[in-house]
């Protein structure tokens, strides 16, 4: 199991207090506003969009929020948002890939390297790290939507190339210009998704010790506590029995 799952593992075991909830809700909002301005106000029309409306939803952020957010895209005084990566080297060497979504590169750049330099990690030039990852579609299902055999079957039908499931939940990963297609697919047999996005695949795995990887949760956790990032990959892996103690 790679970074990026195992740190959701984390995360929806520890559970979700009120704070989280809140900045999640404000980067969700951000989203929608990008995608409504990137092209028209209307999911039907928007793919984009649609996704992060979807996406927002899976998360029970209230309809009013999303249609402020909406609104937002076409106010006169609205932001405008920049999407950046950056990339960079965590404890034990591992890579690390962030997606940020910011009305202040400088002040957002600054952060992250900041963020990254007190874990003992460090920012590396766009590009650094990121070939070693693909950029692919992840579908996320809810476990009660059907057993392991019910969700591969639905998986292959619709066209994707992997399934990993286990207590938490499904997940699903398809081609990157193939998301729309598989998503609409499986939610014929599935229903709605619980999240459908691009995400950043490690294409191999770096095993760290105990350790490391709280230093890399650490690291991880501050990332993603920033308001300006949106998600953060990496390409860690580590084993049950320290995702055991990390979850406690």
């Amino acid at each position: 199991m790679a970074g990026h799952s195992q740190f959701k593992n984390i995360m929806h075991r520890k559970g979700k207090q009120d704070s989280v909830r809140s900045k999640m809700f404000s980067k969700l909002a951000r989203e929608i506003t990008v995608a409504a301005k990137a092209g028209m106000p209307d999911p039907a029309m928007n793919a984009r969009l649609r996704l992060a409306i979807q996406n927002a939803k899976a998360q029970s952020m209230p309809k009013d929020n999303i249609e402020r957010a909406i609104k937002k895209a076409s106010g006169a005084d609205s932001e405008n948002y920049d999407e950046v990566r950056y990339e960079g080297y965590g404890p034990g060497g591992v890579a690390v890939v962030v997606e940020a979504l910011t009305d202040n590169r400088n002040r957002t750049a600054s952060n992250v390297r900041s963020i990254f330099t007190k874990a003992g990690g460090a920012l590396g030039e766009t590009g650094s790290v990121s070939f070693s990852f693909d950029r692919v579609g992840e579908i996320t299902y809810k476990a009660e939507v059907g057993d392991a055999d019910k969700v591969m079957e639905a998986a292959i039908e619709a066209g994707a190339d992997d399934v990993e499931s286990s207590e938490d939940g499904h997940t699903i990963i398809c081609g990157f210009e193939a998301m729309n297609e598989v998503s609409k697919a499986l939610e014929g047999v599935l229903g709605e998704a619980e999240s459908v996005k691009a995400i950043w695949k490690p294409q191999n795995t770096v095993p760290v010790d105990e350790e490391k990887a709280q230093s890399l949760m650490k690291l991880i956790d501050n990332l993603e506590d920033d308001d300006d990032v949106q998600s953060v990959y990496s390409n860690f892996e580590f084993s049950e029995e320290i995702l055991a103690k990390l979850s406690a």
